[in-house]
C-alpha cells in the first residue's frame, strides 16, 4: 500500500472504514474459495488483503 492510500485510510470516517473492513472481509472470503478451486492466479493478493485489514482495524481501534 502506498503513503497515499494509507493517509486517505487514515481520514475516512469511521463509518467509512467499516465499510471498507466489511468489503475486504468479503473479498478475501472469496479469495480464499477461488484459491482452493484453483481459479486464483495471483496468490499474493491475499496477502495484500490482510494487511489492509490490518490496517484498518489499527487505524479504528487508535480512533476509539
Amino acid at each position: 500500500m502506498k503513503k497515499q492510500e494509507l493517509e486517505k485510510l487514515k481520514n475516512n470516517p469511521l463509518s467509512e472504514l467499516q465499510k471498507k473492513l466489511i468489503d475486504d472481509y468479503e473479498n478475501l472470503r472469496k479469495m480464499k474459495f477461488d484459491l482452493t478451486q484453483g481459479k486464483l492466479k495471483n496468490i499474493k493478493a491475499i496477502k495484500e488483503i490482510k494487511k489492509t485489514i490490518a490496517r484498518i482495524l489499527t487505524i479504528i481501534n487508535k480512533s476509539i
